[in-house]
């Protein structure tokens, strides 16, 4: 299954207001419904989130891009449409925009789509302030780049791995050796061996790098964390 386009050719970034009812060059209050022209005809998959990462609202884009209804996504948490291994770094981005540090971030994300197909693309995600200069909501703008990847990707419904096999992948994604590894997880070597052939078998794969590789193509290793974690939602 493919997941439909829906976003069109968007707009700048710099033509996004940054501000409830201001544009980024100052002019006044009516300028809210040039935003809300923006945020519809726009042709970039757009939502408005609340603090604790909810959404408010959603132009007709997001909606479909998703393939539910308006009402199966306001009030929803925006980390439900993500995959897990892209979630870790972009709440780090967003706490940054809380904080004041970052006015807006760029990353590269994979969202899940409709019948859990997922896609990749670019999210970017815009502080936007109140008259008192406070973070009062989040803009995401999302830039899907692909069709649907499940086949390379696997959902938080698929529980892959056992407790050892987690570990190991964590070991060899670090470049730790066989005898480091058995040392840290009381294991022979020859038990680790086994336990990188069986992955090197579940994932289809010849060498180690290319597990590492493929650990993270298929969503299993979280993106940005180091030392490398495999997500608990795919530990058995």
């Amino acid at each position: 299954m493919t997941t439909t386009q829906t976003c069109a050719t968007p707009v700048p970034l710099q033509d996004i207001p940054t501000r409830q009812g201001v544009s980024p060059d100052g002019r006044p209050a009516e300028y809210r419904d040039i935003f809300r022209s923006l945020f519809e005809q726009s042709g970039l998959c757009m939502a408005n989130l609340d603090l604790r990462l909810r959404v408010l609202d959603a132009n007709r884009y997001f909606i479909d891009q998703f393939g539910r209804s308006a009402a199966d996504v306001r009030g929803h948490g925006f980390f439900e449409f993500l995959h897990p291994s892209v979630r870790a770094k972009l709440k780090t981005q967003f706490s940054r925009l809380t904080e004041g540090r970052n006015p807006r971030f760029t990353e590269k994300m994979v969202a899940i789509g409709p019948e859990d197909s997922l896609f990749a693309g670019e999210l970017t995600g815009i502080a936007v302030r109140d008259d008192l200069e406070r973070v009062d909501t989040f803009m995401v703008l999302m830039r899907p780049d692909g069709a649907a990847r499940e086949s390379r990707m696997v959902t938080n419904k698929d529980k892959l791995l056992s407790q050892v096999d987690a570990r190991i992948l964590e070991g060899v994604a670090a470049g730790e050796s066989t005898v480091q590894l058995a040392a840290k997880l009381y294991l022979s070597r020859g038990g680790v061996e086994y336990h990188v052939t069986n992955l090197l078998r579940k994932l289809k794969v010849t060498n180690r790098p290319a597990l590492v590789s493929k650990g993270y193509s298929m969503g299993l290793l979280g993106v940005g964390l180091w030392p490398p974690r495999v997500l608990p939602e795919y530990i058995k």
